[in-house]
């Protein structure tokens, strides 16, 4: 009986072709024109994940909550020059503006883009400025955000009665705001949110 050679037919195994068969595992090879696609894919992609984000950011800043740099000293010591507050605009969708809000509005004297104050009175209260106090009704309120500074009157005259669909608003700074008492009571529609955090810097986060 006869040797059976290497790689013998017999033995049931190809003598030929597995020089040029690509090893298991290996991937397969791109062109140069299947790259250059790839890549333009992914730049495509990006972009308009990019401008998805954009979207959704400015949706979130027109009617949910956008953020505000303060300007000015009017409201401290609540809220500081060059602190970043958020305003939400979902609130007064459900209910009306209310005495005690921290509103964020546009400056009607245009010298700011936007004035940040408290809301003292609305539309049907009479608000009256005598002894250093504050009257709403008659009755003098209780402001402990003011730190026991005075409240002294403006250019308006005092008692005033806060017309229907506005709001009357000052600084808790009283002596350094440029509040109603000078620019007279402000309309409701140019409310642009209503304060209810203080995010930055990080020492100062708080509620208003």
């Amino acid at each position: 009986m006869s040797e059976i050679e290497p790689n013998s037919p017999s033995q049931g195994t190809p003598v030929s072709g597995l020089s040029e068969s690509a090893p298991v595992g290996t991937p397969p090879i791109r062109t140069e024109k299947e790259a250059e696609g790839g890549m333009l894919r992914w730049i495509l992609e990006t972009v308009v994940m990019v401008i998805v984000a954009v979207l959704l950011a400015q949706g979130i800043k027109a009617v949910i909550v956008q953020p505000f740099v303060i300007p000015t000293g009017s409201m401290e010591s609540t809220i500081m020059i060059g602190d970043r507050v958020l305003a939400e605009k979902i609130s007064y969708h459900f209910r009306d503006p209310k005495p005690g809000d921290v509103i964020v509005f546009d400056d009607p004297t245009a010298r700011h883009p936007q004035l940040i104050k408290r809301i003292i009175a609305v539309g049907g209260q009479e608000i009256d400025i005598r002894d250093d106090r504050v009257y709403i009704d008659g009755e003098a309120i209780d402001e402990p955000y003011v730190h026991g500074l005075p409240t002294t009157v403006g250019t308006e005259r005092m008692p005033f009665t806060v017309p229907e669909g506005y709001v009357w608003v000052m600084g808790d700074n009283r002596p350094n705001s440029g509040d109603s008492r000078f620019i007279g009571a402000q309309p409701a529609s140019a409310i642009l949110g209503r304060a209810f955090s203080i995010y930055w810097p990080v020492s100062r986060i708080a509620g208003l």
